[in-house]
């Protein structure tokens, strides 16, 4: 009696995996997301917003601090100049040149020695509170070089200018610059940072090492 063995190939991943797309594209299956455009990208946030901002700003690293009016705002600038030993302070906005001037807060107005300094100081353009970042810009007397050279930026911010997301902080700007926006714009996310050195975590490796954001009540 003969008998008869049936070699029958095993099927593979990738057969099965082509099979299940074959499937897939000859049936007729309804859009399971029909409004997906119109879906917002995120759960809407119902909490306050500053907080938001604060929670996620610190989650990056960065150091906030909420002043009720420009009296704590130089306070709180006195101190922390005094504790970290502070000494070569710049700022370029005359916004922010007269405040100071009015307390007689210490600064630089000029690039003199600009290779020494410590910390520079300057305005944004909104706080972006889904993740705790900042929207600069070249639009102002402060350029680029004041907020990625010295080892500390501190970022002057007013409350009229927290926004949830990115793309409300880009409204913004086109309502302050509506005829042509700055050449440049940039969304800080934290202290500078690399992991590219032997994958450890270093922070100021390519921009300042401290980044400080003093929250004040009011209109930018």
């Amino acid at each position: 009696m003969h008998s008869y063995h049936v070699f029958m190939r095993e099927t593979t991943s990738k057969e099965k995996m082509l099979k299940k797309i074959r499937k897939a594209l000859l049936e007729k299956r309804d859009n399971p997301y029909p409004n997906l455009e119109d879906l917002p990208l995120y759960e809407d946030y119902s909490g306050h917003i500053d907080q938001l901002f604060a929670e996620q700003f610190k989650a990056v690293s960065g150091n906030f601090i909420f002043c009720e009016d420009n009296i704590q705002l130089i306070e709180n600038l006195l101190l922390l100049a005094e504790e970290k030993s502070w000494r070569k302070i710049y700022c370029w906005e005359p916004e922010l040149q007269k405040l100071l001037t009015t307390y007689e807060y210490p600064f630089y107005s000029t690039d003199t020695e600009f290779l020494n300094a410590e910390v520079g100081i300057t305005l944004c353009e909104s706080l972006v509170a889904r993740n705790g970042s900042i929207l600069i810009s070249n639009g102002n007397e402060s350029g680029r070089r004041l907020s990625i050279y010295p080892h500390v930026h501190i970022v002057i911010a007013y409350t009229s200018q927290l926004v949830l997301d990115l793309k409300d902080g880009f409204k913004l700007l086109k309502q302050k610059y509506p005829d042509s926006l700055p050449t440049m714009i940039s969304n800080i996310t934290g202290p500078s940072r690399t992991a590219d050195i032997e994958k450890t975590l270093v922070l100021g490796a390519h921009g300042p090492k401290e980044l400080y954001v003093f929250l004040l009540e009011g209109i930018s």
